[in-house]
């Protein structure tokens, strides 16, 4: 089920309930109502005149809360109060539309703001038959979560998606004993690692030059120094000592959410540093998250704009925090965190160094994506982002964090992995 709904509706005096099929299985309809909103109830958001919450709430029908419920679950939690709900209905005269959203309310964990509705319209002489259009339970969000919808929607994912990825991994191994030898490991596994994780961003690297930039056995007074490639395998390798130094504060006991939250930004700032000096990027690239819009190539998902960026992150460091997984930590780490793409490029393989400092905080080995596996993985994602379904990326990732423990590093770069996985 796509997490929101593929055909927009628009309200025109004209409308003849055609529908225009588009790209990707989008489609809009023009749509006659029997009556259009009035004009207090139409607001501007992005230069499109769209219904007002609570308009739009009155309006739907009982199939949306079953068809979009999450979206429906986003919309009631945007009501700060009910006032504005029950003046709509009581204009309009819905009582049986009234009763319907009362139960929508309470099904959603707002039984204050159910009980103030229902008291609203009772006092006024309607007789109000309460009930949950819901199909099916909804994931409650706390009505104390900033009420961003772009907020709402990343904790109503996490809370669906937990467990379907909880499943698709092996029994997490625990916190090693030995740190020093973990550490070790990431050490074997790095030429591998960066040779797949910059190739599958479109890098032309080979393993002996990953190697090379890493032993400092290159030119970086001359060519090599302007090279994209080489910057961004020296940006890798300054990063790829941060993230150890991070998973070593994990395995030492600091919780793994409140890391990456206090960490990140160095992150990034590896990333891109020999890039910069090199003049190859602008210093302002280093200034923290992205100040525009940012659009991932053959992918249905659109990441949230530059304002919503600020409000996501702090609430997605909060949700890997309280997580008590790390499997759950390692899939949606990566997965949320390319939903969101805070940075203007780079966050591909920010998500796989989350990834993988997540596994560690289970004990999990490092883990490579193959580039060979780029167009599965591509895939996975998208059905996570733009259909809601984890379960192909939590498959994809789990199958791979087994195998990594089960067959010697240098695999992945010997030969390809079995293309079942």
């Amino acid at each position: 089920m796509p997490l929101v709904s593929r055909q927009v509706l628009i309200h025109t005096p004209k409308g003849q309930n055609n529908v225009t099929q588009l790209l990707h299985g989008w489609a809009v309809m023009d749509y006659k109502p029997p009556a259009l909103a009035p004009r207090s109830e139409i607001v501007d958001q992005g230069g499109l005149q769209l219904l007002s919450v609570p308009y739009a709430l009155s309006q739907v029908s009982q199939n949306f809360f079953r068809s979009q419920k999450a979206s429906a679950e986003i919309a009631l939690g945007l009501l700060r109060d009910p006032s504005d709900l029950a003046r709509v209905l009581l204009d309009a005269g819905k009582p049986v539309v009234g009763g319907r959203l009362v139960g929508a309310l309470r099904a959603a964990g707002r039984d204050r703001h159910a009980d103030e509705l229902r008291k609203i319209l009772e006092a006024v002489g309607y007789r109000v038959t309460e009930s949950d259009p819901f199909a099916t339970p909804p994931i409650v969000i706390d009505p104390a979560i900033k009420r961003s919808p772009y907020v709402m929607r990343m904790h109503a994912m996490w809370a669906a998606m937990r467990e379907p990825a909880i499943k698709a991994f092996d029994k997490p191994p625990g916190v090693p004993t030995d740190i020093k030898a973990y550490l070790a490991d990431l050490d074997t596994r790095y030429v591998s690692d960066a040779y797949n994780s910059l190739s599958i961003e479109g890098y032309s690297v080979t393993p002996d030059f990953i190697e090379r930039v890493r032993s400092g056995k290159w030119n970086p007074d001359g060519e090599d120094q302007k090279s994209r490639d080489a910057m961004a395998a020296k940006g890798y390798s300054i990063a790829h000592n941060a993230v150890k130094a991070s998973i070593e504060k994990i395995l030492k006991g600091q919780n793994a959410g409140k890391v990456l939250r206090n960490d990140l930004p160095e992150w990034n700032r590896a990333l891109w540093t020999p890039s910069i000096q090199a003049g190859i990027l602008k210093p302002s690239e280093l200034a923290g998250y992205r100040n525009g819009p940012v659009y991932i190539k053959n992918a249905d998902h659109v990441p949230p704009p530059r304002e919503a960026v600020r409000d996501c992150m702090p609430d997605f460091f909060a949700l890997l925090e309280r997580e008590d997984h790390p499997a759950a930590r390692a899939v949606l780490g990566h997965f949320v965190f390319v939903f969101i793409h805070p940075y203007m490029d780079g966050n591909g393989r920010i998500g796989r160094f989350i990834m993988n400092a997540m596994l560690a905080s289970g004990g999990y080995s490092w883990t490579v994506i193959p580039v060979e596996k780029r167009p599965g993985y591509f895939k996975a994602l998208n059905q996570g982002s733009a259909h809601g379904n984890i379960v192909p990326f939590a498959k994809f990732v789990g199958s791979l964090v087994h195998a990594s423990r089960l067959q010697p590093d240098e695999a992945i770069l010997s030969r390809r992995l079995d293309p079942s996985l």
